[in-house]
């Protein structure tokens, strides 16, 4: 009796786990009317086929190289791969354990003509794959043309009314408050503790916290930009942060950036975080050698 493996994938959010449920159910099916014995199952949610990146496929190939397989069973062939190099650089290692991919609901024969028909099989996987891509894109330029909310998660501080971005005051004094407590040298932990302190939520209900709040502060959603693939439209969200507080942030954001530490407690180099390299204008650090009488001497460096 032959054996294999059951491989099933789902790629976005509107599909869900009865997706998967329905892939293996069918494999199943196929390996009990073949007499096919499975012995395991590699799922990956939420995961492209367009790439190799989905661990539990990684896994599948890393197993199937050291344990005994006849077949991989799929849905469909584009759950293996929906990129035809992909397809036949893993197939070919599979080949070399004599390991099959087999689709559970498209009838290929085990002859030489089913190389081309996997291949037509695998080029239609790819091409779908990039007109949708293409589609969506298109699809949300025309919405950003439009000035239309694109779907999502709505951004605290507005409001969704006939598909358009509209200021919610009261979250907008939020943002603005954020913005300028930042601007006067208030930490981001600080600003956020306080929010915590006054039950201010953010816009999905949760606690805020250091993170969420210097997300907040890159956002340039909040002066009215949005851009997509290198175009910029500024019809989509009305502005709440105006240039110059967004510039003043700007600038303490980067200056934090160069400045921040690397999670070592320095101690004796008073100079830390006044000296800076000339060239890369990041804080340097301090550091020390040690001479052959096991002296120590102190010095700064760039820490690139």
């Amino acid at each position: 009796m032959k054996k294999a493996v059951i491989y099933a994938r789902f790629s976005c959010s509107n599909q869900t786990e009865q997706s998967i449920e329905g892939q293996i159910r069918v494999c199943k099916e196929y390996a009990q009317r073949n007499d096919i014995v499975i012995l395991n199952e590699y799922i990956d949610r939420a995961k492209s086929g367009t790439n190799d990146s989905r661990p539990s496929f990684q896994k599948m190939i890393k197993d199937s190289q050291e344990q005994d397989w006849d077949y991989i069973l799929v849905y469909k062939l584009d759950r293996f791969s929906r990129d035809k190099y992909d397809s036949a650089h893993y197939k070919h290692l599979l080949k070399d354990k004599n390991i099959r991919v087999i689709s559970a609901t498209e009838n290929i024969p085990d002859t030489p003509e089913s190389i081309i028909f996997e291949s037509v099989l695998e080029g239609f996987a790819q091409y779908y794959s990039a007109e949708l891509s293409q589609k969506v894109k298109r699809g949300l330029k025309e919405s950003y043309i439009k000035g239309n909310f694109t779907g999502g998660f709505q951004l605290f501080g507005y409001d969704v009314v006939d598909h358009k971005n509209v200021i919610n005051e009261f979250e907008a004094n939020i943002v603005r408050e954020i913005f300028t407590k930042f601007s006067k040298g208030f930490t981001v932990k600080e600003i956020a503790d306080n929010l915590v302190t006054r039950d201010i939520k953010t816009k999905r209900g949760n606690t805020y916290n250091d993170k969420t709040i210097f997300k907040m502060l890159g956002n340039e959603k909040y002066i009215g930009k949005v851009t997509h693939q290198g175009e910029v439209f500024l019809n989509v969200y009305p502005r709440i942060i105006d240039d110059n507080l967004w510039n003043t942030v700007s600038k303490i954001r980067e200056r934090n950036r160069i400045t921040r530490g690397e999670n070592v407690v320095v101690y004796g180099y008073i100079l830390y975080k006044k000296v800076y390299c000339g060239y890369c204008k990041r804080a340097m650090i301090g550091g020390y050698s040690l001479s052959k009488s096991k002296r120590k001497y102190g010095y700064y460096a760039c820490r690139r």
